[in-house]
């Protein structure tokens, strides 16, 4: 049974379709990126979970348990939000311990000074402490016990938001863009404790991103979502090396995957000068997109090796350098991510020419879906004459390819 179920989600507001039909399970202990786009529902989808919004039509299931009515008190979901949401006026502390005394205690046992004269109060008050100060040990947070957030960092205000929502040991956890708000190397940084804190406590969570990064580096399966619906929920390499729609391949990848038109014609698929043969390709004429990811883009500094194309832009980042190139026959502009000493004195306006690996491209649909995968083995793939690569540049490509 999952932890958490969902099933047909709908929402809409005003005539605007949010969430269409979203259906996602999440397993005991699993850690499940939600990526996509601004405005693409992965929010309003968190907060419907939550209870802070109703769905229009679907069934939210926690623990076999249905969702259904029940208010976002008594779900026992944690969230963490992109703001953090803490109280300005009261220690790290205080906000941590918030949950606790809204669950252990009454109404009249938080008032400040009558409820010091309730029975158990003293009792409560000094259980809430230890789980604060535990808590906040684990987090490495202790030393910010008497702190109000005006006078924290920002990577301290996201961990004391992070030990608020695990000390009430909730049965799901939500994050919506916890980690939007810190600079980059702090963010990097913070993904390791995220992922360490889950471990440990392992409570199923969703945490929503619209950084890949994150999405690729944190989760143990990444939901990919566009207007409102679940385009693939696979592992970060499936979702990475196996995009089941274009629009996946489009948003998952950096720098972005190449995409070229092409036509499916005769049982082979024709891009320019490229001929390459695709297991159940259809037999009629019919337009296609040939995708392939940059570091699958080979570098010859022979134009008439490969597909002949001239260097319009260089960036140099360091470990890596990424080649924008304008292919001849097509006119394309075509991405190759190859190593610095690759691309040693190239400039834009040189000539090159590029082959591409045949068992990593990708054809896709007019619709976005999928066609079938290349022939496997030998170079039926892709045409060795068409493309320039002799016997043992081929070999050597495969050996690239699959790592």
């Amino acid at each position: 049974m999952s932890a958490l179920s969902l099933r047909g989600i709908t929402k809409a507001f005003g005539g605007n379709q949010i969430l269409d039909g979203v259906s996602l399970d999440v397993g005991a202990g699993e850690f499940i990126a939600l990526v996509g786009p601004s405005g693409c529902g992965k929010s309003t989808l968190l907060r419907v979970l939550a209870g802070l919004d109703h769905a229009d039509r679907g069934e939210i299931s926690i623990d076999g348990r249905d969702m259904s009515g029940v208010a976002a008190a008594d779900r026992n979901i944690a969230m963490v939000f992109q703001s953090y949401a803490l109280y300005p006026h009261l220690t790290a502390s205080q906000n941590i311990a918030v949950p606790l005394a809204m669950r252990l205690m009454s109404r009249t046992q938080r008032l400040p000074f009558i409820g010091s004269l309730m029975p158990g109060q003293r009792a409560i008050r000094a259980k809430i402490t230890r789980d604060v100060r535990e808590m906040a040990t684990s987090l490495k947070i202790d030393h910010l016990l008497d702190r109000k957030p005006g006078q924290m960092s920002g990577g301290q205000r996201q961990r004391v938001a992070l030990a608020r929502a695990m000390v009430r040991q909730p049965s799901i956890f939500l994050m919506d863009e916890p980690l939007s708000n810190l600079d980059a190397n702090l963010r990097v940084h913070a993904r390791g404790e995220i992922v360490d804190l889950h471990r440990r406590a392992g409570v199923p969570t969703l945490y929503v991103t619209h950084d890949q990064a994150e999405a690729l580096s944190m989760a143990d399966r990444v939901a990919v979502m566009l207007g409102g619906r679940l385009l693939q929920i696979a592992s970060p390499e499936v979702i990475y090396d196996d995009p089941a729609h274009i629009e996946v391949a489009r948003f998952i990848g950096q720098p972005r995957i190449n995409l070229l038109p092409a036509f499916a014609e005769g049982g082979v698929i024709l891009c320019g000068g490229l001929r390459l043969t695709l297991e159940n390709a259809p037999d009629s004429k019919m337009p296609v997109t040939l995708a392939i990811r940059p570091e699958f883009v080979f570098l010859s500094r022979n134009r008439h090796d490969g597909l002949a194309a001239r260097i319009e832009r260089v960036e140099f980042l360091g470990s890596e350098v990424i080649l924008y190139c304008r292919l001849e026959a097509i006119g394309e502009t075509i991405i190759a991510k190859v190593q610095p000493s690759e691309a040693a004195g190239l400039a834009a306006g040189d000539a090159v020419g590029l082959r591409l690996s045949p068992w990593r491209t990708l054809i896709f649909a007019e619709d976005g879906s999928r066609l079938a995968g290349f022939v496997a083995g030998g170079d039926a793939g892709l045409s060795v004459a068409d493309a320039g690569l002799s016997s043992a540049g081929a070999d050597a490509q495969r050996e690239r390819a699959h790592g």
